[in-house]
């Protein structure tokens, strides 16, 4: 069965309503070393890397077209001035995610009203001069401000000139402005420019990759592990799915008399030349199905592979397995089991 994938998104400018007037909060920047009056930032969405969130994007740090992370890899896009922490799936985002406030500090600007509707839908409305979507700036002192974007409509439980506290509640993670898919955009900034919390020391002074501090606390940094490519989700199902299926997060497992057994596997952060290895293994462990798929021709944000095996018959009874792996520079960068009992 044919993989899909997913295109790296356009790089937008996001905006949020000062008091009547619109105003470009993010855009082209070069990244600022942070002063050691740096805020220690919370991690800002209440949820578990690796389990029910992942991050999408990182801050890109390459001044031209091209893309860079702070790690030298690719995990951003261009001109992206924040960190992307997504949900698994538009079931969690109906469930709520709590955003919350990564250090202590005054609103200084919001708003909220803007409708929760990926950008992709038939009909969304513009967002232009809207780009984030509903969002929350919380001022920090000394010229540092922290901002969140993409909020649920409705959600926002702050106010402009409210105090408040590290991990407080200000909302819920959303699908508004610029976004196709339900996540939290996060951005640093002081004095105007943006700063890479994961690393502030970047600027002009220490190559990409090289260690460094952060600005995360000892919670946050302990999550956020650098990561070279993700299974987000993966699952079972009785035919071949599609990617809306998968971010819709309602696929049903295949019974014994299912027209076919499919193991599907939803991955981020992808690289050029992956190579994609597939295997499914019935009761006994006896070889359903293997699939090895062609090296992939671009850096992927989002790439849906599945691997499935057709039977006119009902299936044996027993335990299954689906084996994926991620082959990179001839190397082994990513794998996963899943299972499922028939």
């Amino acid at each position: 069965m044919a993989p899909s994938s997913g295109t790296r998104p356009a790089a937008m400018r996001k905006s949020l309503i000062l008091v009547g007037a619109v105003t470009a909060l993010l855009g082209p920047s070069t990244p600022l070393a942070a002063p050691e009056s740096a805020p220690s930032l919370s991690l800002p969405l209440a949820c578990r890397i690796g389990r029910t969130c992942e991050i999408q994007h990182y801050v890109d740090r390459d001044p031209g077209p091209g893309v860079q992370d702070y790690r030298c890899d690719h995990r951003t896009y261009d001109k992206h001035n924040g960190i992307d922490i997504r949900l698994l799936n538009l079931a969690a985002e109906r469930v709520g995610t709590d955003v919350l406030a990564a250090a202590p500090g005054r609103v200084s600007r919001l708003r909220d009203g803007a409708p929760d509707i990926s950008i992709r839908a038939a009909g969304a409305p513009s967002v232009v001069g809207r780009e984030c979507g509903n969002g929350v700036v919380i001022d920090h002192g000394g010229g540092w401000e922290t901002q969140y974007c993409h909020l649920q409509r409705g959600s926002v439980r702050v106010k402009i000139g409210d105090l408040v506290t590290r991990r407080q509640p200000i909302a819920r993670a959303g699908l508004s402005g610029d976004t196709e898919f339900p996540h939290l955009h996060f951005t640093v900034r002081q004095a105007t420019k943006i700063i890479d919390p994961f690393a502030p020391d970047l600027a002009g002074r220490r190559p990409c990759g090289a260690a460094g501090r952060s600005l995360w606390d000892a919670a946050a940094a302990s999550q956020l592990g650098y990561k070279a490519g993700v299974v987000l989700n993966a699952g079972w199902a009785s035919g071949p799915v599609t990617m809306a299926e998968v971010e819709a997060g309602a696929i049903a497992n295949p019974t014994s008399g299912a027209p076919a057994v499919v193991a599907w596997f939803r991955l981020i952060g992808l690289e050029k030349g992956d190579v994609l290895e597939l295997e499914v293994v019935g009761p006994g462990g006896g070889t359903l199905v293997t699939s090895r798929l062609r090296p992939l021709d671009d850096d992927k944000d989002e790439y849906l592979a599945l691997v499935g095996k057709k039977s006119a018959r009902p299936w044996p009874a027993g335990s299954y397995a689906a084996d994926l792996r991620v082959m990179r520079g001839g190397k082994v960068a990513l794998t996963r089991r899943i299972a499922l009992t028939l």
